[in-house]
């Protein structure tokens, strides 16, 4: 995974070795041989088709650490495994550095982008110089509202206000009156749209709480403290799954009767959904974000195919409850969910 902490001429460096390290195996027969033995052992199974080896660039606006990018990658690696595709990965959670990152893709000739718009305005730019220099990009995860007007071919995740709204609906259903959203990562449009989302469809009180995502002790206490000074909250909302359990132990430290929910799975919040630590998840499915991705740059480079007409192709959201927890929990250990 690709950090970068100094400016562009650091960041095209880093770029520059992974692209180097992974190509260079592709000079010969031999290398390519052995870099494709490699991806499909990695896949389970040998790519499907004889197009060339393409190179597809990912970069995202992730922090470190975050296991809901590494089921991003997990998709996108087994459709680059079956397409005949070299995927190659960065992410900085700082704007700035993330379009210096895509920039650095372009300059080496990537032939496919797919990026996060989690901050649109940093991406504008760059994003339009990849289409100007003839790479097709696609967007994930977030972004839905910016991509087709930054000339990216598709967009692949959920509409986020429409996945807040689906958790407002679900609050209602559990005669939830007060509810707290807590935003950790400031700026992030979709993070935005979630809660108001969620506060459109609400008819209860929401409030919003900031926190700093990184620092989970700072997240920890931040949720403890509005907890202590509020009793009538009787619904926390995190909005990525590696909150939810420090919510819960937030909860627990404050005295506490709120639910915990939150939006995005992985092994741990299925593990809280089935022993009733958590009450619900809303799932978006990054698996599917980082395997279509894949899949839609393949077709679009090898049939000039494209899907969604323009409109959101939507991962989720899908509701998660302790019904269904059981059944995927197998997936979420192996990284798929």
């Amino acid at each position: 995974m690709v950090r970068v902490r100094r400016g562009a001429r650091i960041v095209s460096a880093v770029v520059a070795a992974v692209l180097g390290a992974s190509l260079a195996g592709c000079s010969s027969t031999g290398g390519k041989r052995a870099e494709d033995e490699r991806a499909a052992k990695s896949a389970g199974g040998r790519a499907a088709v004889d197009t060339p080896r393409w190179t597809f660039a990912m970069v995202t606006h992730s922090g470190a650490g975050d296991s809901f990018w590494d089921i991003v990658q997990n998709g996108a690696k087994q459709a680059a495994a079956k397409d005949n595709i070299k995927f190659v990965y960065a992410n900085d959670e700082e704007a700035a550095r993330q379009s210096q990152l895509v920039q650095s893709y372009i300059d080496a000739k990537v032939d496919g982008l797919i990026v996060t718009l989690a901050k649109p305005d940093a991406m504008k730019d760059v994003v339009a110089k990849a289409e100007k220099a003839g790479i097709p990009v696609i967007t994930v995860n977030s972004g839905s509202a910016e991509s087709k007007a930054f000339g990216a071919l598709s967009h692949i995740g959920q509409d986020e206000t429409v996945a807040g709204e689906a958790v407002g609906e679900e609050l209602n259903r559990r005669g939830r009156k007060k509810a707290l959203c807590v935003l950790h990562e400031q700026g992030n449009v979709g993070h935005e749209q979630r809660c108001d989302g969620a506060k459109k469809s609400f008819k209860g009180e929401l409030q919003k709480l900031y926190v700093e995502g990184t620092n989970m002790p700072d997240v920890q206490s931040s949720i403890e403290s509005k907890l202590q000074a509020d009793s009538a909250i009787d619904s926390v909302v995190t909005l990525g799954a590696p909150f939810a359990p420090t919510a819960v132990k937030a909860k627990e430290q404050a005295g506490s009767k709120a639910e915990i929910d939150t939006f995005d799975l992985n092994a741990q919040v299925a593990a809280g959904l089935q022993d009733g630590s958590l009450g619900f998840a809303v799932d978006q499915q990054p698996y599917l974000q980082g395997y279509q991705a894949v899949d839609l740059l393949w077709l679009y480079k090898y049939n000039s195919d494209v899907l969604g007409g323009g409109k959101p192709v939507l991962t989720g959201p899908q509701v998660i409850t302790k019904k269904d927890a059981a059944a995927l929990q197998e997936y979420t250990k192996r990284g798929t969910r």
